[in-house]
C-alpha cells in the first residue's frame, strides 16, 4: 500500500508550500507548473489561495485552486494560462500520482468551511483523467467537458525550410506576395526593452484584439522571462513604425507564443504574416526548440502553422456533503442528458 499525507495550506508562500524549492524554475520545465506562476495569477486576480498538497515516499503533488465566496473553488489560473494540471516532482510513477491526487480530493472533499463545487480548467486531457478519477474515488460527483483548444507543432530536428515547405501553399502564397510589397523590417529581441515593450503595447491597442485583461502582469512576466534569458519579442515595422508585435517565450525546447498583433491600419500588407515568419524561423533555426505552442483558441489561422489540434477541457467536482454540492451534481447530469438527447 502506497503511504500518502496531504494537507492543505491558504498562503502561496507558506513555508510548508514547497520547502524544498522544487516548484522554482530547476524543479519545473514548465511555465505554468511553477510557484512563480502562481504567486503572479494570484497577485494580479485577488482571490483566496488554497493550495492541496500531499507527500508520498519522496514525491510530491499540488493542486493550486482559488477559493472563491459562496463554497466555489476554482483552478488558479487566468487567460494567459495555457494548461491547468497537477504538479508533482520526485518524479512519481502513475499510480503514485493517483495515489497523491486522490489524497488531495479527499482531503478537499473534508475543508472547512465545505467546498460545493471545484471549477478546474483548461487542463489537458491525459491530466484530465486523472483528476476525474482522483475526484471520484475521494468523493466526489464529476463532469468535464470541452472548454478549450491547444494547437502546438512538433519541429524537432527540423530546419525552418523543412517547416515552411510543409505549411499550406496558400500561406505561403500571401507571404511571398506581402513581403515583396510591403518594405517590412522585422526586429527580434531576447531581452527586455522598456522602448520595444511600448510599442507592442501601441500595436496592441489599436489591433483587432480586446482590451489587454492584466496588462502589468504580462509586463511583470517579460520582465521576469527577460532575466531569465526566455523572452523573445518580435516587432515589424513599416517606415519606422511598428504595425506588428509578437511577445513568445522559449524554455527546455519548447517555444510559448503568448501575444500577437496587428495594427487594423495595416492589415492589408499582412504584417503579422511576415512577423511571424521571422519569429519561427529564429525558434528553429537558432534557438533549435521541438515544439512551438500557440496556447488556447480555435482560431481559424492557427491550423496553418500547427499541425497538432488538442482538446483542453473544463472538469467540474461536485461535493455531495453538500446541498449546493448535491444541486450542482443533479442540475449537471440533467444538462448532459439534454445534450446526448439533442446530439441524437
Amino acid at each position: 500500500m502506497l503511504w500518502v499525507k496531504g494537507e492543505l495550506l491558504t498562503e502561496i508562500d507558506a513555508p510548508g508550500v514547497d520547502p524544498t524549492g522544487q516548484l522554482d524554475r530547476s524543479g519545473q520545465t514548465s511555465l505554468f507548473d511553477r510557484r512563480d506562476w502562481f504567486r503572479r495569477v494570484w497577485r494580479h486576480g485577488g482571490g483566496m489561495p488554497l493550495i492541496a498538497r500531499a507527500a508520498s515516499e519522496g514525491a510530491l503533488g499540488w493542486l493550486f485552486l482559488n477559493r472563491e465566496k459562496a463554497g466555489r473553488a476554482t483552478s488558479l489560473a487566468n487567460w494567459y494560462s495555457f494548461a491547468f494540471r497537477p504538479v508533482f516532482s520526485g518524479n512519481p510513477d502513475p499510480a503514485r500520482q493517483r495515489a497523491m491526487m486522490t489524497a488531495i480530493a479527499k482531503r478537499l472533499r473534508a475543508a472547512k468551511p465545505r467546498i460545493a463545487t471545484i471549477t478546474l480548467s483548461p487542463v489537458p486531457e491525459n491530466d484530465a483523467e486523472l483528476l476525474l478519477g482522483a475526484f471520484r474515488k475521494g468523493g466526489w460527483t464529476t463532469s468535464a467537458q470541452q472548454g478549450s483548444t491547444s494547437w502546438t507543432a512538433n519541429v524537432s530536428g527540423m530546419s525552418f525550410d523543412d517547416y515552411w515547405s510543409a505549411r499550406p501553399g496558400q500561406l505561403r502564397s500571401t507571404f511571398k506576395r506581402k513581403a515583396g510589397k510591403a518594405e517590412c523590417e522585422t526586429q527580434i529581441l531576447t531581452a527586455f526593452d522598456e522602448a520595444a515593450w511600448a510599442e507592442y503595447e501601441e500595436v496592441y491597442a489599436e489591433s483587432w484584439k480586446p482590451e489587454e485583461g492584466a496588462p502589468a502582469f504580462l509586463r511583470e512576466l517579460a520582465i521576469a522571462e527577460s532575466e531569465a534569458g526566455c523572452f523573445r519579442l518580435g516587432l515589424c515595422r513599416i517606415d519606422g513604425i511598428a504595425v506588428a508585435a509578437q511577445f513568445w517565450t522559449v524554455e527546455n525546447g519548447r517555444a510559448l507564443i503568448h501575444k500577437l498583433a496587428h495594427r487594423e491600419t495595416a492589415k492589408e500588407l499582412s504584417p503579422g504574416t511576415i512577423l511571424s515568419a521571422a519569429m519561427f524561423r529564429h525558434a528553429i533555426d537558432i534557438d533549435r526548440v521541438d515544439t512551438i505552442d500557440f496556447g488556447t483558441g480555435d482560431d481559424a489561422y492557427k491550423a496553418d502553422w500547427m499541425d497538432s489540434r488538442a482538446a483542453l477541457w473544463t472538469i467540474e467536482a461536485f461535493n455531495p456533503a453538500t446541498l449546493a454540492g448535491l444541486g450542482g451534481a443533479t442540475k449537471s447530469r440533467l444538462s448532459g442528458l439534454v445534450r446526448r438527447q439533442r446530439d441524437g
